[in-house]
C-alpha cells in the first residue's frame, strides 16, 4: 500500500494497466476458490492480484507495521487451525491501527488492525473475525466488489485505494474498497462460523464480538468515528441477531481460550492501550477497558489506562477517580511505572505538592532513564 502523496496505481500483467484493465479476460470460474489457487496472468483477476502483489509488499515495508515476530506467528497459527488447507494461501500483517477493522484481499493479503486486539476477548473471538475475512477470500468477494466498481467507471479509484498502506485516512479508503454487499457478508459470517466450529472453538463467540461493537457504538455521544470503525463490518442488530441464531444451530460447546490469549497479546498490550488513549475517545475507551477488567480485575495497567482517561478528559469529579485508579494500579499486578507520574501530575495540579514529589520521586526511582526525566525533575524542583 503507498501514502497519499506516493499514490499510484501500478499497471498489471499483459497490458492490464488502470486503462487496460477493463478490457482484459473475464476470470472464466465464478465459483470459489481451491487451496494453491492463482489466477491466469491475461484476466481481471490476474491484473488484480498484481496491484495486490505491489500493495503487500508496500505493507511488508510500512512503518505501520507491527514487527513482533511472536504475535505474527500467533495470528498465523490461529489461521491454520481455521483451515490447514488455505493457511498456505494467506499472509496476515498487523497494522498499528488503533480501531477495529481487519480486510482479505483476493491474493490471501489480510490485515488486521491493531485495535481490533483489544476488541477481542479471546481467541474464539479473534477466530470469529480471522474466519469471516478468511470467508471472502475463499467465496472470490473482492473480485465482484472490483467487476461491479468497473461498471460504474469507479475501477480508478479502486485500484487506487488499493496500493495504499498509511495512517487512519489511507487505511480507511482501503477499508472502504472492500465494502462487501450484504449478502456476501452473510455468507463470510457463514463460511467463519463453519470454520470455527470446526476448528473447536466456541461459535457463539462471533456474535459476542459485534454485541461488544455495538455497546462501545452507544456509549459514544460523539460516534464520529464509526464510520472507520464499520468501515467493512457494518454491525447492527440484524446482523446480531442472525449470527446468534446461526451460532445456536452448531452448538454452545467449544473452546474460547480466554487466558491463552491475554497471554500472546501481553507484550504489546502496553502500546495497544497507549494508541487507544491517545485517540481522546473517551466514552469507547472506558467501555474497552472496563470490559477488559472484568476477566482481569487487578490488573495494574489496566487500572492505569482507566486513570489516563480520567485524567486527560479532566471532568468534573475526574482528577478524584484518575487518583482511585492509579492507586488500584499501584496495588495491583504489574504496575507500569508511569502509573506514579501521572498520579503526580493530578496532586501537582490539586495544589498536592507534598504528595506530588513523593509520586515522581517513586516514578525516577522505578524508571531511572525515564525520556521526560529532566521534565518530572523541573516539576519537582518548582515544588520546593
Amino acid at each position: 500500500m503507498i501514502y497519499p502523496h506516493r499514490r499510484r496505481v501500478l499497471g498489471g500483467l499483459c497490458s492490464c494497466t488502470l486503462l487496460g484493465l477493463a478490457g482484459c479476460v473475464t476470470t472464466p470460474s465464478e465459483g470459489p476458490v481451491t487451496p494453491g489457487y492463482k489466477p491466469a496472468v491475461d484476466t481481471d483477476e490476474g491484473g488484480l492480484w498484481y496491484v495486490l502483489n505491489k500493495a503487500e509488499r508496500e505493507a511488508q515495508r510500512s512503518r505501520y507495521l507491527i514487527r513482533d515476530q511472536e504475535m505474527h506467528a500467533y495470528l498465523v497459527e490461529v489461521m491454520q487451525r481455521l483451515s490447514r488447507d488455505f493457511s498456505s494461501d494467506m499472509r496476515v500483517y498487523l497494522m498499528r491501527t488503533p480501531y477495529f477493522n481487519a480486510s482479505m484481499a483476493p491474493n490471501g493479503m489480510m490485515t488486521v488492525w491493531s485495535g481490533l486486539l483489544l476488541r477481542v476477548n479471546d481467541e474464539a473471538q479473534l477466530a470469529a473475525i480471522l474466519g469471516h475475512e478468511m470467508g471472502h477470500y475463499m467465496q472470490r468477494h473482492t473480485l465482484a466488489r472490483m467487476r461491479d466498481m468497473r461498471s460504474k467507471a469507479d475501477i480508478g479509484a479502486f485500484l487506487g485505494g488499493l496500493g495504499i498502506v498509511g495512517g487512519i485516512a489511507q487505511l480507511t479508503l482501503l477499508a472502504s474498497n472492500f465494502a462487501y454487499a450484504r449478502d456476501q457478508e452473510r455468507e463470510a459470517d457463514q463460511i467463519g462460523l463453519q470454520l470455527m466450529s470446526k476448528a473447536g472453538y466456541r461459535p457463539q463467540s462471533a456474535a459476542d464480538v459485534w454485541q461488544q461493537i455495538i455497546d462501545e457504538t452507544k456509549a459514544d455521544k460523539d460516534a464520529k468515528s464509526e464510520g472507520i470503525m464499520f468501515a467493512t463490518h457494518p454491525a447492527n442488530e440484524e446482523r446480531l441477531e442472525t449470527l446468534r441464531a446461526k451460532a445456536a444451530e452448531l452448538g454452545e460447546s467449544g473452546e474460547t481460550r480466554s487466558a491463552r490469549y491475554h497471554e500472546k497479546i501481553k507484550s504489546i498490550r502496553f502500546m495497544l492501550l497507549d494508541d487507544e488513549v491517545r485517540l481522546h475517545q473517551y466514552e469507547r475507551t472506558l467501555v474497552v477497558l472496563k470490559r477488559l477488567q472484568e476477566a482481569q480485575p487487578n490488573d495494574g495497567q489496566l487500572q492505569y489506562f482507566e486513570g489516563e482517561v480520567y485524567r486527560l478528559r479532566d471532568d468534573k469529579d475526574d482528577r478524584k477517580l484518575a487518583q482511585d485508579c492509579y492507586g488500584r494500579a499501584i496495588d495491583g499486578i504489574d504496575c507500569p511505572p508511569e502509573a506514579w507520574r501521572s498520579l503526580g501530575l493530578v496532586q501537582m495540579k490539586d495544589s498536592q505538592s507534598t504528595l506530588a514529589r513523593r509520586s515522581f520521586d517513586t516514578y525516577l526511582r522505578l524508571l531511572p532513564k525515564a525520556e521526560d526525566r529532566i521534565i518530572i525533575k523541573s516539576y519537582m524542583d518548582k515544588m520546593t
